[in-house]
């Protein structure tokens, strides 16, 4: 069937496809954002239009932490059903780069391209995204603090949330953390339809609330919050004492959760919603870490609500490959080396609760920049719980890399960690001129983690791209 054609639209979509195909050609990049940025001052409206041509409708994905990986997850259980899936799968996830993307994946012209849409989201950006995409399902993982300089305080973010979602229709299903009490918070007052998911009964619980936790009251009436049990930074069984507000009634949950080091985990999914025979699943999932079981959650919770059976849903999790820098494992002169994104205080939390569940004995590199898509403020470094490295079951070597690499050599140095162990003779410059000194200063032979913020991640993998080791990130 041959559509009515839309000019600006054509035009815009044809603009966007010869710029990224242009921007490759020419070796300058992936060309994941400027051809939708140009392509939007043709036409304004073609991420609306283009998602409105998705037959079965748009799935949008958002959180601090997650969506990237969620949204891939989510992404190859819909293939392994054998749809035909839009998504903006290199991550670039404001309205520019989802433009870019749908218009690179979908004809011109005429019907057998896509039929259904697979949106990451970034957190600001999700207001204009929910208001143009108009979705059939919203995937909201969690909030916490990050880049404080570009977003503001999560009170922020939270409030623009819950404006956007007051909007959606009673149609839409909101597939929401209930772990998170901010995210309950704003679920409470929705009109959507809405879906939750959480954990229960898992054993790598937490004791109290870690230093950068950002919910520790009531969003009712303010008085402390009580945990019966703490997963993540403040994602847990919580309550309040005072005006009985709580963790709500779980549609799908996660129990018997199983890490198996880096390898993997495993995890029996509970599907309880209203209106159907509940049912229990087993899922393998090739991704460490109790961060990626909430994750995995999302996204199964998601498929559910679209009517996936578990066999595709398994299929895509026991086969998953990490997204590039989310414990991308990638072999180069020698060494196995780790490429761990480090972002915000939880996620770095959560990344070295991973990576030391057995003592560190290979040198540990961390490289910290502050350029734009970092944040340029720094300060969250101190919100880390780098004394965990401190412990004397570690016997590694830190090296310290970076823009910013000798204010992290002070935050160690505050963590415990003895000068001698830390290495700066690469801090203060980007990676893409170090990475080799950095491998230099690690055996041969030795599996290495590198946890990196954003630009040093893209520095890193650039220069590893440019030596033939791997893909470029939006070929992934």
């Amino acid at each position: 069937m041959i559509r009515t054609i839309d000019p600006r639209l054509m035009a815009a979509t044809t603009t966007s496809k010869l710029l990224t195909a242009g921007i490759r050609r020419l070796g300058r990049g992936g060309g994941t954002a400027l051809p939708g940025l140009v392509a939007g001052y043709l036409d304004p409206r073609m991420l609306d239009k283009l998602a409105g041509r998705l037959p079965a409708g748009t799935i949008v994905v958002a959180g601090t932490n997650g969506k990237t990986t969620t949204s891939r997850m989510l992404a190859g259980m819909l293939a392994e059903s054998g749809r035909i899936v839009a998504h903006n799968r290199s991550g670039s996830n404001l309205v520019r780069g989802i433009s870019a993307a749908f218009a690179e994946q979908m004809p011109l012209l005429g019907d057998g391209g896509p039929e259904i849409g697979v949106i990451e989201s970034d957190e600001n950006a999700l207001p204009d995204v929910l208001r143009r995409a108009k979705p059939r399902v919203v995937v909201l993982l969690n909030l916490f603090r990050d880049q404080l300089d570009r977003y503001g305080e999560l009170e922020t973010i939270a409030r623009h949330w819950r404006e956007a979602l007051r909007d959606l229709d009673p149609t839409t299903l909101l597939v929401v953390n209930a772990d998170d009490p901010n995210l309950a918070a704003l679920a409470s007052d929705c009109p959507a339809t809405v879906v939750s998911f959480g954990l229960v009964g898992s054993t790598s619980t937490l004791s109290s609330l870690p230093h950068a936790s950002d919910a520790a009251v009531c969003r009712v009436c303010e008085a402390p919050l009580v945990y019966d049990a703490l997963f993540l930074s403040h994602l847990g069984d919580w309550r309040c004492p005072s005006c009985g507000n709580r963790r709500p009634p779980l549609d799908l949950s996660a129990s018997d959760i199983r890490l198996d080091g880096m390898r993997g985990l495993s995890m029996q999914v509970h599907d309880a919603r209203p209106g159907r025979v509940a049912r229990d699943l087993a899922f393998d999932v090739a991704l460490p870490g109790l961060y990626n079981a909430y994750n995995a959650l999302a996204a199964i919770a998601a498929a559910r609500v679209l009517g996936l059976e578990s066999e595709p849903i398994a299929r895509a999790l026991s086969g998953f490959e990490a997204a590039f820098g989310r414990l991308e494992r990638v072999s180069y002169r020698g060494r196995q080396m780790t490429l761990a994104l480090s972002k915000n205080p939880t996620g770095f939390n959560e990344v070295l609760r991973t990576i030391t569940v057995d003592p560190l004995v290979s040198p540990l590199v961390i490289a910290i920049n502050d350029l734009d898509a970092d944040g340029r403020d720094v300060s969250w470094l101190w919100d880390v719980d780098f004394e965990v490295l401190a412990e004397p079951r570690h016997r590694a070597t830190f090296i310290v890399a970076g823009l910013r690499g000798y204010d992290l050599a002070v935050r160690l140095k505050y963590a415990g960690i003895a000068a001698d162990r830390i290495d700066a003779q690469t801090a203060g410059r980007p990676l893409d001129e170090t990475l080799d000194l950095i491998v230099d200063a690690t055996p041969e032979g030795a599996s290495v983690f590198l946890l990196l913020t954003y630009t040093a991640l893209l520095q890193l993998r650039q220069a590893l791209a440019d030596r033939g080791v791997v893909e470029e990130f939006w070929a992934q």
